[in-house]
């Protein structure tokens, strides 16, 4: 029985489903932390085109896979116990350098380097990634979506600043993010192989959840990439589209919630959903939205799943009993199909 945090509980499946989770950053970290309170069997494919931060330093300078969003998935997957929050909080540090040193540490967060050794020392990825995810206890598997480092590109088409006018190309992750209104969004190198271990879970996994996350540079990626958009096109598991709480963030300018999954549509036409989960305060047009998911082939499901303080910010717990209504509701179609 998984332990959820507020002393509350979920009734666990009698088999557990099988889950696997796509998205990047604060995102994905969001349903990973609900998924990991229904079930053992998650895993979580993860965006590899940040270029900022340490992230962005260590693939400059070593020529890996930028591990920042891989090491928040990870904490996301550690236990709530003393175990899991002391290594979650570990993985999470900064390391912050004195006021006037420009130290090579300064702003790299430990789980990074922590990753990136792992790396180096395995000569693999995915095993890398699996020993530090059993040195956290982590509830489940982290994979990154690519083999080799992405890099996204995009045109401005709703300006936020000067700095961004209208008709710009823009290249790169952190930059695109500060943008304003993109549309042409397309991944770089275009034919990179995606990791033969994540499309594998994709097409093991009862459901697929695609979302919550930043729309143009966490979510869409992966039905750029070809062998993932095939993957998810063609895998017999049902998919789950989550929808942001916040559909105004800024590389969003322009788009209502309709708007972001017409995005869905238009760059991936093949791709389906079974069921789009949305927040009601965060649809301002529910016909419109209801018609938009109806594109996809999907149902809407709405449900409260905000934190109590009124932020955009997901509820674990909130989320977690969406999810595991949903999949219940479900549990069997999948067989009987």
């Amino acid at each position: 029985m998984p332990i959820i945090p507020a002393g509350g509980r979920l009734p666990a499946f009698e088999s557990e489903v099988q889950v696997t989770a796509l998205g990047g950053g604060h995102g994905l970290a969001a349903s990973l932390s609900a998924l990991r309170l229904l079930t053992g069997n998650l895993t979580a494919v993860v965006t590899v085109a940040d270029d900022g931060g340490s992230s962005g330093r260590l693939r400059e300078e070593l020529g890996v896979l930028p591990p920042g969003d891989l090491r928040m998935a990870l904490a996301a997957l550690c236990d709530d116990t003393d175990w899991g929050r002391t290594w979650r909080d570990v993985m999470q540090h900064r390391f912050t350098s004195r006021n006037g040193t420009a130290g090579s540490l300064d702003n790299h967060a430990l789980g990074n380097l922590l990753i990136v050794t792992l790396w180096e020392l395995l000569g693999d990825t995915v095993a890398g990634l699996r020993w530090a995810g059993a040195l956290l206890g982590a509830r489940g598997e982290v994979l990154p979506m690519a083999s080799v480092p992405l890099t996204i590109e995009g045109r401005v088409v709703a300006t936020v600043d000067a700095a961004h006018p209208q008709g710009q190309v823009i290249r790169g992750q952190a930059r695109l993010a500060k943008a304003g209104g993109l549309d042409n969004v397309r991944l770089l190198p275009e034919d990179a192989p995606a990791c033969a271990e994540a499309v594998q879970a994709i097409h093991d996994a009862d459901w697929v959840v695609l979302g919550p996350g930043s729309w143009y540079t966490s979510v869409l990626p992966h039905l750029l990439l070809p062998e993932m958009r095939e993957a998810l096109c063609t895998t017999k598991a049902r998919r789950l589209l989550t929808m942001n709480l916040d559909v105004n963030d800024l590389e969003a300018t322009g788009l209502d919630a309709a708007g972001h999954l017409r995005v869905i549509s238009r760059y991936a036409p093949e791709f389906g959903v079974d069921v789009v989960l949305a927040d009601p305060s965060s649809i301002a047009d529910t016909a419109g939205f209801t018609e938009a998911a109806a594109m996809l082939g999907a149902e809407v499901v709405f449900g409260k799943v905000g934190n109590s303080a009124g932020t955009s910010v997901h509820d674990p717990l909130r989320l977690a009993a969406a999810y595991r209504d949903i999949f219940g509701d479900n549990w069997n179609l999948k067989a009987k199909g």
